[in-house]
C-alpha cells in the first residue's frame, strides 16, 4: 500500500511543483531582466492566477472524486460522462473570464492593488494571461484526471515537459528579445498549450477508461462534484485572497519594500502549499476508491501515510528556510541590494514558522473532501483561507507591527489545526473505530 500512496502522491506532488514553478520562474526572469518594481507587478497579478487555478482544482478534485467512486464500482461510463460534463463546463467559464477580465483591465489592475509605479507592468502581465485562460484550466483538470484513470506517470511527463518549455521561452522572451513582463506572461500561456493537447490524444485513445463522450447536463451531479471540490477551490482561492489581503496591509504598514519582500515568500509558500496539495491530492483518488469499496481500515491508512510525509517535508523546508533565506533572497534581488536582502531573509525566518503546521490543515481538508465530508472540509478551508488569517493578520498587525505582519500566518493556521484534530475526534473517531471493528479490509488498493 505503500508504494501505491507513493506512485500516486510522488507524481501529484511533482505536478504542482511544475504549477508554482510556472509563476516562480515568470518572477526570476522579470527580476533579472526588468527590475523589482516588474517582479512587486506581476505579485500583485498573482491572485486573479490563484483564482483561475482555483477554479480549475474545484473541477478536478470534484470530478476525480466522483469518478473514481465510479470506477471503484465499475461504473466506468458513468465517470466518462461526468468528467465531459464538467469539463464543457470549465470550457465555457474560462472565455467568460477572459472577456471580463480583457474588458476591465485597468480597473481590475487598479482593484488588484497596483499602484502609479506598477499599473502598466500589472496591465501587460494580466492581459496576456488572462488570454490563455483556458489552458491552464484544463491543463491541470485533464492532469488530475489522467492519474485518477491510473497513468500518473503521464501527467508527471506532460507537466514536466511544459515546464521546461515555460523556462526556456522566459528566457528567449524575457531576456533575449527584452519583452519584459509581457514576454513573462506569453511564456507561460504558451507552455500550458502543451500538456493540454497531450491529455486530449490520450483521452481519444482507446486504453484509457475514461474517455470524451456524448452526455446529458445532470444539475445533481455538477453540485455534487462542486461540493466535494469546494474545500480545494476554497484552499487555492484563499491563496490569492491571502496576497490581496498581504499586499494591502504590507502597503499601509511598511510600504514598497515590503511588497518585494512578500513577493519572495509568495513564492516560497506556492511551493509548500503546493506540495502539501500535492500529497493531498495523490491521496483523494486513493481515499475515495476505498471509500466507495467499504474498505475503512486501508483509507485510513492512506491519511496516516499522508500525514507523516507532510510532517517530514515540513521539517525539511522549514530547515531551508532559516539556513539560506539570504541565498533565497539573492534568486531574486540584486547582489548590491544588501539592506533589501537582510530585510526580506529577517521577514522569511518569521514567516516560515507557519510550514510547520499548513500541511497538516491541507492533508485533513483533502481527507474529508474524499470522504464527501465537504461541510467539514470547508470549515478547515474557510477558517485558514479567509475569516481565521483576515483576523489573525489585522490583530497581529495592530499588536506588533511589522514581525506581527510575518507571524500572522503561524497563528491562523494553528488554531485552524486545533479545529481540524477536535472534527476527527468528534466526528470520526468513535464511527471509524467502530467501522473497523465491523468489517474485514478488503485487502490492498489495486
Amino acid at each position: 500500500m505503500r508504494k501505491k500512496f507513493l506512485k500516486y502522491a510522488v507524481p501529484s506532488v511533482l505536478s504542482m511543483w511544475v504549477y508554482s514553478l510556472y509563476t516562480m520562474v515568470d518572477g526570476i526572469f522579470v527580476a533579472k531582466g526588468v527590475g523589482e518594481t516588474a517582479l512587486a507587478a506581476v505579485n500583485i497579478s498573482m491572485p486573479f492566477v490563484n483564482a483561475v487555478f482555483a477554479l480549475s482544482i474545484m473541477f478536478a478534485v470534484g470530478t476525480s472524486t466522483v469518478s473514481a467512486i465510479s470506477l471503484g464500482n465499475k461504473e466506468n461510463n458513468k465517470a466518462s460522462e461526468i468528467f465531459t460534463m464538467n469539463m464543457t463546463v470549465l470550457i465555457v467559464i474560462g472565455i467568460v473570464v477572459t472577456a471580463v477580465v480583457l474588458l476591465n483591465l485597468e480597473s481590475i489592475a487598479y482593484f488588484l492593488g497596483a499602484t502609479e509605479n506598477t499599473v502598466n507592468y500589472v496591465k501587460e502581465y494580466l492581459g496576456i494571461i488572462s488570454a490563455f485562460t483556458v489552458f491552464p484550466i484544463l491543463s491541470y483538470y485533464f492532469e488530475v484526471l489522467v492519474k485518477t484513470d491510473g497513468k500518473p506517470r503521464l501527467s508527471t511527463l506532460c507537466v514536466c515537459i511544459s515546464a521546461v518549455t515555460n523556462i526556456a521561452l522566459d528566457y528567449i522572451f524575457v531576456i533575449k528579445l527584452g519583452y519584459g513582463v509581457r514576454g513573462a506572461a506569453l511564456a507561460t500561456g504558451i507552455a500550458q498549450m502543451i500538456p493540454v493537447m497531450i491529455y486530449v490524444l490520450y483521452f481519444i485513445y482507446k486504453s484509457s477508461k475514461i474517455k470524451f463522450v456524448r452526455f446529458k447536463f445532470e444539475f445533481s451531479v455538477f453540485m455534487r462534484t462542486m461540493l466535494i471540490g469546494m474545500s480545494d477551490f476554497i484552499t487555492e482561492f484563499s491563496s490569492g485572497f491571502i496576497i490581496f489581503m498581504f499586499n494591502i496591509t504590507i502597503l499601509k504598514n511598511i510600504g514598497e519594500i515590503g511588497i518585494i519582500t512578500y513577493t519572495i515568500i509568495m513564492y516560497i509558500n506556492n511551493i509548500v502549499i503546493m506540495t502539501m496539495t500535492g500529497i493531498s491530492q495523490g491521496n483523494q483518488p486513493l481515499v475515495s476508491y476505498c471509500y466507495g469499496r467499504g474498505d475503512t481500515k486501508t483509507y485510513l491508512y492512506f491519511l496516516k501515510t499522508a500525514i507523516k510525509s507532510a510532517g517530514a517535508i515540513s521539517l525539511l523546508i522549514y530547515a531551508v528556510c532559516m539556513l539560506f533565506a539570504e541565498r533565497i533572497c539573492g534568486i531574486f534581488i540584486s547582489a548590491d541590494e544588501t539592506r533589501l536582502i537582510e530585510y526580506s531573509a529577517k521577514a522569511i525566518r518569521w514567516y516560515s514558522s507557519a510550514y510547520l503546521i499548513l500541511g497538516f490543515n491541507i492533508i485533513f481538508s483533502g481527507f474529508y473532501a474524499a470522504l464527501e465530508r465537504p461541510l467539514y472540509s470547508a470549515i478547515i478551508s474557510v477558517g485558514r483561507g479567509f475569516a481565521v488569517i483576515t483576523a489573525s493578520l489585522i490583530v497581529m498587525a495592530s499588536l506588533f507591527g511589522e514581525k506581527g505582519i510575518w507571524m500572522s500566518s503561524f497563528i491562523s493556521e494553528a488554531i485552524c489545526l486545533i479545529a481540524a484534530i477536535a472534527i476527527f475526534i468528534r466526528f470520526y473517531y468513535k464511527e471509524l473505530f467502530d467501522d473497523i471493528m465491523e468489517k474485514e479490509p478488503l485487502g490492498d488498493y489495486d
